[in-house]
C-alpha cells in the first residue's frame, strides 16, 4: 500500500515482506527484506512453502504462491544474507472504484512490476479467493494456510471436465473419494453416479442412498455385449479366427430368429434362411443362447469335411460350459430372455432416482475373465446413454483401481474397455458423461486418459515416476506444489485444476466412523494377541470361500418379477413389488437336488405373449444329456402350479424363457403324470374374474405362480 493511501475499512493490510526482483510469464522472484534474527517479528513474517502472497498493482491485486525458498550466497560472519522466494502467479483479485476486492479470476491480466512490494494475503482475500461464489460449490475440507477457511470444489467444473484422485495405497484415496462424492450428493440428491467398486468397500459409505449391485443381483445379459465383448467371453483368444467368423455370421441370425418369434410369425422361424441383414453383431437386441447353439448345430450338419467341425464344437462346448457355470449366471442364467434393456438402464443409471442417486457395482466375486468385459459394457453404455439421452441426464462414472482397465502397456488390459473409458474422457463432456479416475499407480495408467482429467487431487506419493506423470498431466501455474507430494500428511492433498479456484494444499474433513469405507489397514499386533482355534471359524471361511465360486445366481423372485413386468402384467393385482420380494424373501439353505418327473420331462411350456419356458435335461440324469446340447422339445403341456419340490433350483436345471424353437416335436412323447404337492404346500385360491379390459384369469394365475417365493425344503 502506498504512503498516504486511505485504508479500506474491510481489512487491514499487513506490512510487506519484500519486493519483486524478476518477472517471467507465470513466475516471479521475490527478494525478501533483511531482518534481524533476534527480532520476534522475524519468524512471523517468514513466508512458507505453499503460502498465498499478494502483490498490489494499479487496478488489481495479483496473487502468487510460494514455490521455492533459497539463499543463493550464504553469509559469513556479520554479513547480511540474500534470501529469495520463487513465486507462481495464480490469479488476481479485481477491485472496485473504492479499492475493495470483489471478484477473483484465474490468470494475471496485470503483471507486477520490478520493485512492487509483496505482502501476505489477508483473511478476507483468502476467503474471497477460495470460497468466492459459494453457489454450485461444496466444502470438502480446509486450506493448509488457514484452517478456518473452507476448501471448496466447483461441482460443474469438477464433473464436466473429469477429475482424478491419485495417491499411494494407504494414504486415504477411498476415504477422499467417498468424502467428495458424499459432499456432491448432499447438494444434488438427484444425481446419477455409477461407482465401480473392485474391493466391495463403498457400500457402508453411502448407506440408503446407494443402489448396491453385487454379483448375486447383477443382471447383464449376453445380448447387451457388442461383438468384441462377446468374442472376449465366448472365444477368449482373438487368434481363433474361425470361431470369431462363426459368431459374426450366426449372432445376427439368432437376433433375427428372436425378433421373428416376438413378432409371432412362426413361419419365419421355421424358414431355413433367416434375414439377418436387419441386425448387426453390435445391435443391442435380444437373442437366445439356445438359438445360437441351434444355428451352430445346423451349420455343423451341412459340413462334409469333418476337419471343419472343430471350431464349431469348441465354440459350442464353451457356450454350454458358461451356461451351466453359476458364476456366469448374471450373463447366461436369466430365467427369461426378453428385451429388458430399459430395466437394466433404469437400475444402473438411476432413472428415476427414487432416493438412490448412486449405483455401486461390486466386482468382487465376478470371474476374473469377464471383469474387464463388465466394466467395458458399463462404460460404453454410460456414454451411449448420455449421447442418445441428448445430455438430459448427465452421468458420472467413478473408476476405482483404474490402472486395471486403462493400463499403459498396450499388451495388458482389454482394448474395448480402454476405448470405452477413453471415449468418455475425450468426448463425454459434450454429452453429459463425466469420468473420475482413482488409482494408486498413475505411472501405469494411460497418460492420454489421465491428461483429460482437468482436476487432480494428489495425495502423498513417493515414487518418482508417479510424481513425474502427475506433473506432466497438470497444466497449471501451480505445478511447483508437486514438490510437496512426498511430504503430505494424513488426509492432505494437493488440488489442481478447474474444479478448485487455484492450486492449493488442502486437508480433507474427517468422516464419521460409521460412514467410512471398508478399507482400513489390518491391525496385526492386535489380532495376533489371541489364538483362533475354533474349527467353526474355518468352516465358515470354507463356506464363504466356496460360495464365491457359485455367486452370480440372480434371485428367482426377482427374475419372475422381471418376466411378469415384461409380459405387461398389471402392478395393481395386490402382489409384492420386485424390491419387496427381494427384501422379504427368507434365507434358505442350499437345497439338495432330487430327481422329479418334471426333470424327466423336458419340454416347453407355452407362456403368454410369445414366451416359452425351456428346460434342460440334467447332465446328472442316468441316461445323460441328449445329443445337440441336451435340449428336447415336445408338445407343450398345460400350465399348472408346481409345488416347491417340483421346481429344480440348481443352475443346470434353471428355467429359461424362449420363443418356440424351430425343431419338430418328438413323435413319441412321454406321458405326463401330475405329481401331488408336498404337505407344506398350501393351494392358493383362484383369482377372481377379471374386470372388463383387465387381465385374464390365466395371466393372473401365471403371475401369482411366478412371484410365489420358493419354499425351503
Amino acid at each position: 500500500m502506498q504512503p498516504g493511501q486511505k485504508e479500506t475499512p474491510h481489512h487491514v493490510l499487513p506490512r510487506s515482506i519484500g519486493r519483486i526482483a524478476s518477472v517471467t510469464g507465470s513466475k516471479a522472484i521475490l527478494l525478501l527484506d533483511a531482518t534481524h534474527e533476534n527480532d520476534p517479528k522475524n519468524k512471523a513474517d517468514r513466508p512458507e512453502m505453499g503460502m498465498l502472497l499478494a502483490i498490489d498493482t494499479g487496478s488489481s491485486t495479483v496473487l502468487a504462491t510460494v514455490a521455492a525458498l533459497s539463499v543463493p550466497v550464504p553469509a559469513h560472519g556479520a554479513e547480511q544474507e540474500i534470501r529469495i522466494a520463487e513465486l507462481g502467479l495464480v490469479g488476481e483479485l479485481l477491485r472496485d472504484q473504492d479499492g475493495r476486492p470483489y471478484h477473483f479470476q484465474r490468470g494475471a491480466s496485470h503483471y507486477p512490476s520490478l520493485g512492487d512490494r509483496v505482502r501476505f494475503a489477508t483473511k478476507y482475500e483468502l476467503q474471497l479467493t477460495y470460497t468466492g461464489n459459494s453457489e454450485g460449490c461444496v466444502r470438502i475440507g480446509s486450506i493448509r494456510q488457514d484452517s478456518t477457511i473452507p476448501a471448496m470444489i466447483r461441482i460443474d467444473e469438477l464433473l464436466g471436465k473429469h477429475f482424478a484422485i491419485l495417491g499411494t495405497t494407504g494414504t486415504g484415496k477411498s476415504c477422499s473419494t467417498a468424502l467428495i462424492l458424499r459432499a456432491i450428493l448432499d447438494k444434488n440428491p438427484n444425481a446419477h453416479i455409477v461407482l465401480l467398486d473392485p474391493h466391495n468397500e463403498y457400500a457402508t459409505a453411502f448407506g440408503e442412498r446407494a443402489e448396491v449391485i453385487s454379483p448375486r443381483t447383477l443382471q447383464l445379459p449376453l445380448w447387451l455385449l457388442n461383438f468384441e465383448e462377446a468374442v472376449e467371453v465366448l472365444v477368449g483368444d482373438t487368434e481363433r479366427k474361425s470361431e470369431i467368423e462363426i459368431l459374426q455370421d450366426l449372432i445376427p441370425l439368432a437376433k433375427a430368429r428372436y425378433s421373428a418369434g416376438r413378432a409371432q410369425e412362426p413361419q419365419k422361424i421355421r424358414r431355413s434362411g433367416l434375414d439377418g441383414s436387419r441386425f448387426t453383431v453390435d445391435t443391442p437386441v435380444p437373442y437366445r443362447i439356445s438359438d445360437l447353439t441351434a444355428l451352430i448345430d445346423e451349420r455343423m450338419g451341412k459340413l462334409e469335411n469333418r476337419k471343419d467341425l472343430a471350431p464349431y464344437r469348441q465354440l459350442k462346448t464353451r457356450i454350454e460350459t458358461f451356461s451351466q457355470d453359476g458364476r456366469y449366471a448374471f450373463m447366461f442364467g436369466s430365467v427369461t430372455v426378453y428385451d429388458g434393456m430399459t430395466q437394466v438402464l433404469s437400475r444402473i443409471f438411476r432413472v428415476p432416482v427414487n432416493g438412490k442417486p448412486i449405483t455401486i457395482l461390486e466386482l468382487t466375486g465376478l470371474p476374473p475373465e469377464v471383469v474387464n468385459v463388465v466394466v467395458s459394457v458399463l462404460c460404453r453404455m454410460a456414454f451411449d446413454f448420455a449421447l442418445w439421452g441428448e445430455g438430459k441426464v448427465p452421468v458420472t462414472v467413478v473408476c476405482e483401481e483404474a490402472h486395471r482397465y486403462v493400463p499403459l502397456n498396450p499388451q495388458m488390459g482389454f482394448e474395448p474397455c480402454k476405448r470405452a473409458i477413453a471415449k468418455i474422457a475425450k468426448e463425454g463432456r459434450k454429452y453429459g458423461a463425466s469420468l473420475c479416475i482413482v488409482t494408486q499407480r498413475p505411472a501405469e495408467i494411460d497418460p492420454t486418459i489421465l491428461s483429460q482429467c482437468n482436476t487432480v487431487f494428489a495425495l502423498r506419493m513417493s515414487n518418482d515416476r508417479d510424481q513425474a506423470i502427475v506433473q506432466a498431466a497438470v497444466a497449471d501455474t501451480g505445478t511447483g506444489l508437486i514438490e510437496f507430494l512426498p511430504a503430505l500428511g494424513a488426509r492432505e492433498a494437493i488440488a489442481f485444476g478447474d474444479g478448485v479456484p487455484i492450486p492449493v494444499r488442502i486437508k480433507f474433513d474427517e468422516m464419521p466412523a460409521n460412514v467410512l469405507p471398508r478399507s482400513t489397514t489390518a491391525k496385526f499386533t492386535e489380532k495376533w494377541q489371541e489364538s483362533l482355534g475354533d474349527e467353526g471359524f474355518l468352516d465358515a471361511v470354507v463356506e464363504r470361500w466356496r460360495a464365491a465360486g457359485v455367486c452370480g445366481q440372480l434371485d428367482h423372485s426377482i427374475q419372475a418379477q422381471m418376466f411378469a413386468e415384461t409380459v405387461s402384467f398389471p402392478s395393481s393385482a395386490g402382489l409384492p413389488r420386485r424390491a419387496d420380494v427381494h427384501a422379504e424373501r427368507p434365507a434358505v439353505e442350499k437345497p439338495s437336488v432330487e430327481r422329479t418327473p418334471l426333470m424327466d420331462r423336458v419340454g416347453a411350456d407355452r407362456a403368454p405373449d410369445g414366451f416359452e419356458i425351456e428346460r434342460r435335461r440334467s447332465p446328472l440324469s442316468p441316461d445323460g444329456p441328449r445329443p445337440g446340447g441336451g435340449l428336447l422339445h415336445e408338445d407343450p403341456p398345460p400350465l399348472r402350479r408346481h409345488g416347491a419340490s417340483d421346481i429344480p433350483r440348481s443352475a443346470p436345471f434353471q428355467q429359461r424363457v424362449t420363443d418356440q424353437p424351430s425343431y419338430p416335436p418328438r413323435s413319441d412323447p412321454q406321458p405326463y403324470t401330475p405329481q401331488p404337492a408336498p404337505q407344506s404346500y398350501t393351494p392358493q385360491p383362484a383369482p377372481q374374474p377379471a374386470e372388463a379390459g383387465g387381465p385374464s384369469n390365466s395371466r393372473l394365475a401365471l403371475r401369482e405362480r411366478l412371484l410365489k417365493p420358493l419354499a425351503p425344503r
